[in-house]
């Protein structure tokens, strides 16, 4: 009776087919319940201030929402435990509907006040799961329906190095923007650089170094990355 139920509820939430597992008990499944719910009316209540549609947000225990005006939410999102998100930057933090963001994971608009970052934009049903970060100087872009494994690291902004005369924390830094398209599985321990693009429907290997641009399809793994196959060829 209680999994009917939930499973009901879950589905009424995500407007979309909902199944459990037959073997989580009655009492865990409780438990998992009590948790959402709580998340659910801490959205409620910690959502003021953010802007967009925020219809059912569920945000986690000590999670840290800076600068909540340049914070635009859709429908369905999900904000894990000691996550942080400072939207100080050009165009803010924007994330489509039904966007869930992992547990202990980072995302700051600007990494100095000396020159305001671009922010980033989440696709609809993109995800990230925990200990991921999102330095978005340059701009980030996520499309739609992006998976991504704990610890990916975005790093939208690189230090100039050339002149061996001047201290490289003087040299200054540039922000070209990360770009990542539709339908991609990035895996865990991913970094991605400054100035990369990645097209749609590619899968990214594990700990992969990802400092050149992906064409869509691809399958690509090692440090420096390297292309090992066509999904479609």
């Amino acid at each position: 009776m209680e999994i009917r139920i939930i499973k009901k509820v879950m589905e009424k939430v995500k407007g979309d087919t909902f199944q459990i597992d037959n073997s989580i008990s009655d009492s865990e499944l409780f438990f998992i319940a009590v948790n959402k719910f709580c998340q659910y009316l801490r959205g409620i209540y910690r959502g003021i201030g953010i802007k967009g549609n925020k219809k059912k947000i569920f945000i986690g225990k000590k999670v840290i929402l800076r600068n909540k005006k340049r914070i635009y939410m859709g429908s369905l999102i999900k904000i894990g435990d000691y996550t942080e998100l400072d939207g100080l930057s050009k165009n803010g933090l924007r994330f489509g509907n039904n966007c869930s963001i992992g547990k202990h994971t980072t995302i700051r608009g600007t990494g100095s006040l000396a020159s305001l970052g671009v922010g980033i934009t989440f696709g609809n049903n993109s995800s990230c799961a925990d200990y991921c970060f999102f330095g978005c100087s340059g701009g980030i872009i996520i499309g739609d329906d992006v998976i991504m494994g704990q610890n990916v690291r975005f790093h939208a902004q690189s230090h100039n190095h050339q002149d061996t005369n001047v201290l490289i924390r003087k040299q200054g830094v540039t922000s070209k923007g990360i770009h990542v398209g539709n339908n991609n599985w990035i895996g865990s321990g991913v970094v991605i650089l400054d100035g990369i693009k990645i097209g749609n429907n590619c899968v990214i290997g594990a700990n992969t170094l990802v400092n050149r641009n992906i064409p869509s399809n691809s399958v690509a793994v090692g440090n420096p990355v390297r292309i090992i196959k066509n999904r479609v060829g």
